[in-house]
């Protein structure tokens, strides 16, 4: 079996404790570090593509500030349906109220990533992007939407549910990377890394 190398740093840092991305990077092959950014979060933009973009900058501004050497990577996701975004539930009837408005209809799941090389303490190189995936749902009884908040996928993820998770099931169809809609687009992630000489070689 061949392994997978980093080429372009030898120190890749996720800034961000999402499981799911740190699935998606060893997917990848990559060899990185988890240190999550505990920066407080401020939404200055509208968009949600400029909102993920914004918020995914901030954390790996937060831990490129910390880091001499290596490749930081932050990364956000929103969901949003009709123009408005979805964050994660406080209560049980938030929750249930997002699934009811995501039911029999598609939304939207953007996802944001900021990339930001150091090199002996200072920034070489930064790019940020973003993604965004079509996500239609089939409609779903008030007993299914109830019996999916209760077992318990929801409370902390935005728009109440986790693609990964039980709500698979009431997915239809994706349009655009379905890694995007867990939390990093890996295909444009590649493609920045391997702009910069990052690709993986046996």
């Amino acid at each position: 079996m061949c392994r997978k190398r980093n080429t372009m740093t030898d120190k890749i840092i996720l800034a961000s404790a999402s499981p799911r991305r740190r699935d998606l990077l060893t997917l990848m092959g990559l060899t990185f570090e988890v240190n999550p950014s505990k920066r407080e979060e401020v939404i200055t933009k509208s968009e949600p593509d400029a909102v993920v973009e914004e918020l995914s900058f901030q954390k790996a501004e937060d831990i490129a500030g910390k880091t001499d050497n290596g490749l930081v990577i932050g990364s956000d996701t929103v969901v949003t349906i009709d123009g408005k975004i979805l964050g994660k539930p406080a209560t049980r009837e938030e929750a249930i109220a997002m699934i009811r408005s995501l039911s029999g209809r598609v939304h939207e799941v953007y996802t944001g990533v900021t990339l930001i090389e150091r090199e002996n303490g200072r920034t070489v190189w930064t790019e940020t992007f973003s993604e965004k995936a079509d996500v239609k749902v089939m409609p779903l009884s008030e007993a299914e939407i109830e019996g999916y908040v209760d077992r318990g996928e929801s409370m902390d993820k935005a728009g109440a549910y986790g693609i990964q998770g039980y709500f698979s099931v009431f997915v239809e169809e994706i349009k655009g990377e379905y890694a995007t809609v867990l939390g990093l687009p890996v295909a444009g992630l590649y493609r920045r890394l391997r702009s910069r000489g990052g690709t993986l070689h046996a």
